[in-house]
C-alpha cells in the first residue's frame, strides 16, 4: 500500500491512502488520524489501511478524490527520530580522497551515522528557504525507511522485519558550515537544516523485486536546474543494508515507531552514472583537476528527485524544490 499526508488537520496533517499509480486518494482518518498514529499501532492499523488501499484500487470506496501533490505535507511532517547513515562507501572514499585521506578500515564494518533534524520535514514541493548562499547549500538524494518499534539490541535479521515503509528524501546540507562544526568534535547542528521526504511512502511489497535483502535496487534519478545530474543504482555499492543500519542504531537503545532512517548519499563506483549531491561532483573535480568548478546552490536553483519502476512509473512521487531567500 501507499500512504501520504494532507496539509490539513493540524501540525501532523491528515493521513490518506494513495492509489498505486499516485492519481487517486482517500482519507484514512477513520483508521488513524495521522501516519504517526498508524505507526504507533501498526499491527492493528496496517491491515485495515491495506484493505482500504485495495478498495481504492478497485474503485470500491466513497470519498475518493484526485491526488494533488501540491496539497501534501511530508508523509511524516515531524518524527520522533531521524537518523542518517552513510552507507555508500564510494561517496565516503571520494570525499576523503579529495583531502588526501584514506578510508579507515573500521568504515567497512562499522556504519557511519548521525542524529538528524526530526522536529519538522519539508513537504515534497516546499522551497528550501535559506538566509545565505555563503553557507554552501547542497541537496543529497537518498533512500529512507520508516520502522515500527524496534527493541534495543535487535539483530539485523530481526530489524529487516521492522522496515515498514520506504521512500526517498532530500537531505539538505550546508557544506560550508560543516568543517567548523566537525572541528569541534561534537557533530552536526547548524549545518544540517530540515530535509524533505517524497510525497508518498510505500510498503516494501509495493516495490516488488526491487526490494531485496533490505535494499532498494533501482536508480535514484536527480535533475538539477532541469538537467540530468545523476542516476546511480541504489542497490549497488551499498555497504550496509537498511537492516544492518537499523541494528546499528538500535545497539544501545530501542527505536520508537516512526523512526526515519536515511541511507546517506547514493553513489556508485561507476562515476558515469553521475552523482547525488553537489559535494561529490565537486570532489570528483578536485581529484581530476585540483579544484572544484561546480558552485553550491544559489537562490533560484532547483532540484528534482525521483525513482521509477522499470516501466517508468514513479514509486513515491517526485521531490521538487527551489532555493529561495529567507526574509525574517
Amino acid at each position: 500500500m501507499k500512504l501520504a499526508t494532507l496539509k490539513e488537520g493540524g501540525r501532523d496533517g491528515t493521513l490518506i491512502v494513495v492509489s498505486r499509480d499516485l492519481t487517486r486518494a482517500v482519507k484514512a482518518d477513520g483508521i488513524a488520524p495521522t501516519l504517526q498514529a498508524a505507526l504507533d499501532d501498526w499491527s492493528n492499523a496496517a491491515p485495515r489501511l491495506n484493505s482500504l488501499f485495495e478498495d481504492l484500487q478497485e474503485g470500491r470506496v466513497e470519498g475518493a478524490f484526485d491526488l494533488d501533490i501540491n496539497a501534501l505535507a511530508s508523509p511524516l511532517p515531524r518524527a520522533y527520530q531521524f537518523v542518517d547513515g552513510s552507507a555508500y562507501l564510494p561517496h565516503v572514499e571520494r570525499v576523503r580522497k579529495a583531502r588526501g585521506a584514506e578510508v579507515p578500515e573500521s568504515f567497512f564494518t562499522d556504519p557511519l551515522m548521525y542524529q538528524a533534524v526530526s522536529d519538522g520535514f519539508l513537504g515534497p514541493r516546499d522551497d528550501i528557504v535559506m538566509e545565505s548562499t555563503e553557507w554552501g547549500i547542497d541537496f543529497e538524494s537518498e533512500i529512507g525507511v520508516i520502522c515500527d518499534d524496534v527493541p534495543m539490541g535487535a539483530s539485523a535479521d530481526e530489524c529487516a522485519d521492522h522496515v515498514q515503509l520506504v521512500t526517498i528524501l532530500n537531505d539538505v546540507s550546508l557544506r560550508n558550515l560543516i568543517p567548523g562544526e566537525l572541528a569541534k568534535g561534537f557533530g552536526f547542528l547548524q549545518s544540517k537544516p530540515r530535509s524533505a521526504l517524497a510525497p508518498v511512502v510505500a510498503t516494501p511489497d509495493e516495490l516488488g523485486d526491487a526490494w531485496k535483502d533490505a535494499k532498494l535496487h533501482r536508480p535514484l534519478v536527480t535533475h538539477y536546474n532541469g538537467e540530468l545530474f545523476g542516476q546511480p543504482e541504489a542497490g549497488e555499492d551499498m555497504q550496509f543494508s537498511f537492516a544492518e543500519l537499523l541494528a546499528h542504531a538500535a545497539k544501545s537503545r530501542p527505536l520508537a515507531a516512526g523512526t526515519i532512517l536515511g541511507s546517506g548519499t547514493i553513489a556508485n563506483q561507476d562515476t558515469s552514472r553521475g552523482a547525488s549531491c553537489l559535494a561529490e561532483k565537486r570532489m570528483l573535480e578536485i581529484i581530476a583537476n585540483g579544484k572544484p568548478e561546480t558552485p553550491f546552490m544559489q537562490f533560484g536553483d532547483s532540484v528534482h528527485i525521483d525513482m521509477t519502476d522499470p516501466d517508468g512509473n514513479s514509486y513515491f512521487g517526485s521531490i521538487e524544490q527551489k532555493v529561495v531567500k529567507y526574509e525574517r
